[in-house]
């Protein structure tokens, strides 16, 4: 076997090791984390997260490290001398095949991994550990350090390849590893959400379109001959962003393995903190905007670009997270205490009406205040509903007694009663109900 052959064969083997064992750790933290970006674009579709991750394999070639080596590569493999368009196109194609073949072995392993450790993911330990590779990896894109192969290995696999149909290919191979210092952290961040599927057919797909994307612009450029705009300040702009967003990744792991009810004492799903949240990060975004500018060649504002970068850190990760946080928070139930305008309120709206009626001294009813209610499920069916809460707490209230008596609840407590849009009783429960019956129930209301 050749030497070029044995070196390229080594790194291949070494990189999947690492990955592996990142991979599993990954899904340790991803499975207990409901609300990580891949689980929240297969809520909306297949199709929906393998284009995200088209796109995050784009960005990833707008990088520092990808983007100003893209002309000179695709003159290595001969695009650029190639007959015709298309030979160029060819040569360009087996360059990004390459690149596939790179990195969708990394998303079947990622996903085969993520199958074995669920059972550790209710560790605390592991969710901080893994929270903290990913703020490891924001920090290496905030230019804290960089990810990248000995200076060695580096100068040999620069030299893999060649012209040709062959040397396209395996320059394709290795373009992700001479780029590691860039590619690294999207790409660590990437599997460890494919991790949290555990779904092979998407990660391989997840994976390779990533790839794709990545060869994107040495396609268009091998292709067609193109010419892209001068490397310059806006790629610090595309680190900067994926470290935020990595960021806000670790942090969200660890918001995810809180009790719900922590949760909602940090974070509230009403407007005024949604706004103070946008605020926040508008500031980041802001600081963030100077510190690009100031990385412009002959910028006169050059010696704020340290300065603004660090004071954006901290805005824009907090911003992002509350952000996020408002959004995915579920609103809460507004509880009337008044019959009359319930009532009124739910005429006016064309809304059905949840009507609980409680005490101070039922247990059943603490369990459904305590437990039900606030779940966020119930919550979120529960917002299509007028909400009236009645205290029987008093069994000597004549007002209280007279609508426990319209709502033939006189028997005894917990008694909740659901009106659809009409006025008419369609359901109704006298004990407690846990929050996955309870809001699968009001979701036949309408």
């Amino acid at each position: 076997m050749k030497p070029r052959s044995k070196l390229l064969i080594t790194s291949l083997v070494v990189l999947a090791l690492v990955l592996w064992s990142f991979a599993a750790s990954a899904d340790e933290c991803a499975a207990s984390s409901d609300n990580g970006a891949f689980q929240r674009y297969l809520a909306q579709g297949t199709f929906v997260a393998l284009g995200a991750s088209y796109v995050f394999g784009l960005l990833t070639s707008l990088t520092p490290c990808v983007y100003p080596m893209i002309a000179i590569t695709v003159s290595v493999f001969g695009a650029k001398e190639a007959k015709s368009r298309w030979q160029g196109a060819l040569l360009s194609l087996v360059f990004v095949l390459g690149i596939v073949c790179l990195f969708t072995p990394m998303g079947v392993v990622s996903a085969m991994t993520g199958k074995g450790f669920g059972a550790a993911l209710g560790n605390p330990w592991i969710v901080g550990g893994i929270a903290l590779v990913f703020m490891t990896l924001a920090t290496s894109l905030f230019g804290a350090f960089e990810l990248a192969l000995p200076a060695s290995l580096n100068n040999r696999l620069s030299n893999v390849g060649g012209s040709g149909y062959r040397g396209a290919f395996l320059l394709g191979l290795v373009c992700g590893l001479v780029a590691a210092p860039c590619v690294g952290p999207f790409l660590f961040g990437l599997l460890g959400w494919i991790a949290t599927t555990r779904n092979v057919a998407l990660g391989s797909g997840a994976m390779a379109l990533y790839g794709l994307g990545l060869g994107t612009l040495f396609f268009a450029v091998g292709t067609f001959a193109v010419s892209l705009p001068k490397a310059g300040a806006w790629m610090m702009g595309v680190k900067w962003v994926g470290g935020v967003c990595l960021a806000y990744m670790a942090f969200a792991y660890v918001r995810d393995a809180l009790p719900k009810e922590t949760i909602h004492k940090l974070a509230s799903p009403g407007l005024l903190y949604g706004v103070v949240a946008m605020v926040v990060l508008a500031a980041g975004l802001v600081l963030g905007g100077i510190h690009v500018a100031a990385e412009r060649r002959k910028s006169p504002i050059a010696r704020l670009s340290k300065p603004m970068k660090l004071a954006s850190i901290v805005p824009a990760i907090a911003g992002l997270f509350m952000v996020v946080t408002w959004y995915e928070l579920p609103p809460e139930l507004h509880w009337e205490t008044s019959e009359s305008i319930a009532l009124a309120r739910a005429t006016a709206e064309h809304k059905p009406v949840l009507i609980d009626f409680g005490a101070t001294w039922c247990g059943a009813c603490k369990e459904l205040d305590e437990k039900t209610f606030p779940d966020p499920k119930v919550q979120k069916e529960g917002a299509r509903f007028v909400a009236l809460h009645i205290d029987a707490s008093d069994d000597d209230d004549a007002a209280v007694a007279k609508v426990r008596q319209k709502y033939h609840a006189t028997e005894g407590l917990p008694v909740v009663v659901f009106l659809d849009s009409h006025g008419q009783e369609a359901k109704r429960f006298t004990e407690y109900v846990a929050p996955d019956c309870f809001a699968s129930a009001l979701a036949t209301v309408q």
